[in-house]
């Protein structure tokens, strides 16, 4: 049988230090070539309201040390940025997302489960992000500056707290409303969240300045940084949008760019990294995959507190990847198949039965 796995099994399934952990496995096994990936593929349709766009999303993969294969498949219906709203929005007629990920074995190709994309899709780009994190700043890291008030930045919150002391965090969003509830939700017992009022607030004496947001432009200007700040941006271009939460001097200022897959920067035609390569504004030698900081090819660390550096580090978590859906979702398959689920499809509906063509001796192609 092929199981379901839902948003609500992936929360209770799923502790965030766990999927961090599957997110250190997929990196370093991409970096040493056991685990594959092809760029994430968009794509835009028309829609019968001009005023709206299909879209699609797509990633492919396999980490075959959790002994997964998968496909992502998103589907939505979202408005373009106009001249009167500034963010694209996804707006799919029923209160729904329309997205799954096929779990497929790879020791026998069958596919093992569908698992709801929503919650994940937060999940493991806040682990990533943990990852290189714990990978590049301060042991006594405590200060966060962060942009954002959704999905991606409790998630970015939830598992930085993971892998670093953080004790005092500073938010900061254009909608006071969601900034206030945001501080209110997080806060805890050794947490100190304030909502701050102007984006400046966020950056000055962070450690870490995170952006977690749906920000088609810069949400800070570069000048405000402080030497030896470690930088965070999760909002990447690709071919059906042109979008960057950081400006041009924090390229300037960044002395290393670490990113999750350079075959994705030039696929996806992230045009924010690649112009200020172009330009010399930084080097190519300068930009580094996070599977090379795992597998230790590459060294790079936050400054001691208190030594002086010039420039910023920037972690620019700059594509999801099939391989965090796979290492993920082998952890949630084997969980999922221990408690056992009611959650069931048989699984030759998902097949062509050839058994006529393999008694008859043929194996016929896909």
């Amino acid at each position: 049988m092929t199981i379901i796995i839902t948003d609500q099994d992936v929360q209770r399934l799923l502790p965030m230090r766990e999927c961090i952990d599957a997110m250190r496995t997929a990196f370093r096994d991409f970096a040493n070539g056991s685990a594959v990936n092809r760029p994430r593929m968009r794509y835009l349709a028309k829609h019968p309201d001009p005023d709206r766009r299909y879209l699609a999303n797509v990633h492919v993969g396999a980490v075959p040390s959790a002994g997964i294969a998968c496909v992502r498949a998103g589907s939505q219906i979202m408005r373009p940025p106009s001249a009167t709203r500034e963010r694209r929005t996804y707006e799919n007629p029923q209160a729904f997302n329309w997205g799954f990920v096929v779990l497929f074995s790879i020791e026998t190709a069958e596919p093992l489960a569908l698992l709801h994309e929503f919650h994940l899709s937060g999940m493991r780009v806040g682990a990533t992000t943990a990852v290189a994190i714990d990978e590049i700043a301060r042991p006594d890291t405590q200060t966060l500056g962060l942009f954002g008030t959704g999905k991606q930045a409790r998630s970015a919150l939830e598992a930085i707290a993971v892998v670093r002391p953080i004790r005092r965090v500073n938010v900061y969003s254009p909608n006071a409303e969601h900034r206030t509830v945001f501080a209110r939700d997080m806060s805890r017992d050794g947490l100190a969240v304030t909502a701050v009022g102007e984006p400046q607030g966020a950056v000055a004496g962070a450690d870490i300045v995170c952006c977690a947001t749906t920000a088609m432009k810069p949400v800070f200007d570069g000048h405000w940084l402080e030497d030896g700040q470690l930088v965070v941006s999760i909002a990447n271009s690709d071919v059906t949008n042109k979008r960057s939460e950081v400006d041009r001097t924090t390229y300037e200022r960044a002395t290393s760019v670490i990113i999750n897959d350079w075959e994705s920067v030039i696929d996806n035609d992230q045009t924010e990294l690649t112009e200020p390569i172009e330009a010399g504004i930084i080097s190519r030698d300068s930009v580094h995959e996070l599977g090379q900081l795992l597998n230790g090819k590459v060294g790079i660390k936050q400054p001691p507190r208190g030594e002086a550096q010039k420039g910023i580090i920037y972690y620019k978590n700059n594509s999801g990847l099939a391989i965090q859906f796979a290492a993920a979702g082998g952890v949630l398959y084997r969980k999922a198949m221990v408690e056992g689920s009611n959650k069931v499809i048989p699984t030759e509906w998902l097949g062509s039965d050839l058994s006529a063509y393999y008694k008859a001796g043929f194996r016929p192609s896909p």
